[in-house]
């Protein structure tokens, strides 16, 4: 398990080592079309640019916080009009971020890629070409001109290569730190942007409210209190019957029974759209496993949450959230695995849900479910992170503040 986790953490010192070669592509589209503003061309191409810049931050967030934990503090919605991205901070960050990545971020994790791969190159090709390198050919300090010192040269290779998978997660952490340093907003402004957010989604909160409301009084209209009624005129007329005609009377009774078990059911698929009870009676964990077990996918579900529980909204939030994410795995990425992770950190409950479909995931292009996951986490200062290229994988990371009502700490996982 640990030999995994460090050539998991080298693959991805690679994967950002390979992202910052291609930004300052994207970079230099920004700078190009800020060129072009005084000829009236970059007021068409600045927004896009600046999208997709923000892009590649928001992915830059994602893996800093997926990838290492920690909190990144995300700017605010980027403006869609060219003058007001010339006065968005946020956009500036990112932009100061595109052009610094590469030099201290992308050099910083190329110190483990530049010691293993040396280091394959002198244990798996300096043996066999030692010969055709002539004289003079060193591999780091060991003079290759015969088998013993080409086996030398294998070992230190094989040093090299276990110092670089050794060194990949501290530098990943070390990558990370630097990403939540460049792409977190500051302090006052995250203030800010809370307010904004939490005045915002508190309309939408009533309007939530209001409409579940209308759909609570809608189903119990048509389902069980139709019923109720169907069910009291049939007892009414079963208790005229009852001395008369006492086979007839005994059918209707029978009827009955067989409504009342049909309003039964109503009412109880209307509170498990409410709150599911397995929610109510055993906690977030157990209920997202729950989840995970009605799911036709091959779910992974790690709980690291303490032993007490969560506000009841929070925990009601997370659920849905998460119901959402599995849905849409199984509807529209044609995922065949999903990963569940719950932690707890003190103050954030932080909930990852990652896929291996196609991707593509977007909530800006029309995506109403993932709107709706984030409008309701909105409601608890929440925020969701979305990670989800073409080809995929997705990876969403739900964030919402709170305390637990108990500091013990369980671990359990499984797959279900």
């Amino acid at each position: 398990m640990g030999e995994r986790r460090l050539v998991k953490a080298l693959w991805r010192c690679q994967l950002l080592s390979l992202a910052a070669l291609v930004l300052p592509l994207t970079g230099a589209l920004v700078v190009g079309a800020l060129l072009l503003l005084p000829v009236g061309l970059g007021s068409l191409l600045l927004p896009r640019a600046a999208a997709a810049l923000r892009r590649r931050s928001d992915r830059g967030r994602t893996r800093a916080v997926g990838w290492s934990g920690g909190t990144v503090s995300p700017p605010g919605p980027l403006p869609r009009r060219a003058r007001e991205v010339l006065g968005d901070e946020g956009f500036w960050r990112d932009l100061r971020w595109a052009w610094l990545e590469p030099l201290t971020g992308g050099l910083l994790v190329g110190v483990p890629l530049c010691l293993f791969w040396y280091g394959v190159f002198g244990a798996l090709v300096q043996p066999f070409v030692w010969r055709e390198l002539g004289d003079g050919n060193w591999y780091g300090f060991v003079l290759v001109e015969s088998i013993g010192s080409a086996l030398d040269a294998a070992l230190l290779g094989l040093g090299f290569m276990a110092g670089g998978l050794a060194l990949a997660p501290r530098v990943l952490a070390g990558h990370a730190r630097w990403s939540r340093r460049a792409l977190s907003v500051p302090y006052e402004q995250e203030l800010n942007l809370r307010i904004e957010r939490l005045t915002g989604t508190r309309a939408d909160a009533h309007d939530i409210q209001a409409a579940e409301l209308r759909r609570i009084e809608r189903d119990l209209h048509d389902g069980a209190q139709a019923r109720l009624v169907a069910l009291g005129m049939t007892l009414e007329k079963a208790t005229l019957l009852l001395d008369s005609d006492p086979e007839a009377a005994r059918a209707l009774l029978s009827e009955v029974r067989a409504v009342s078990e049909r309003a039964l059911q109503d009412l109880r698929e209307l509170v498990h759209g409410v709150l599911p009870p397995v929610l109510a009676d055993r906690g977030l964990g157990d209920a997202v496993r729950s989840l995970a077990l009605d799911s036709f996918l091959d779910v992974e579900v790690e709980v690291r949450l303490p032993a007490g529980r969560f506000p009841a909204g929070v925990e009601s939030a997370a659920y849905f959230a998460v119901a959402e994410l599995l849905a849409n795995a199984a509807k529209h990425s044609g995922a065949g695995e999903v990963r569940i992770a719950l932690d707890h950190d003190g103050a954030v409950l932080r909930v990852r849900v990652a896929d291996d479909g196609r991707g593509g995931a977007d909530p800006s292009r029309g995506g109403g479910g993932l709107l709706g996951v984030r409008r309701r986490l909105g409601t608890f200062d929440g925020t969701l992170a979305l990670d989800s290229p073409p080809g995929g994988p997705t990876l969403a990371t739900l964030e919402i503040p709170c305390a637990s009502s108990s500091p013990k700490t369980s671990s359990s996982s499984g797959t279900v």
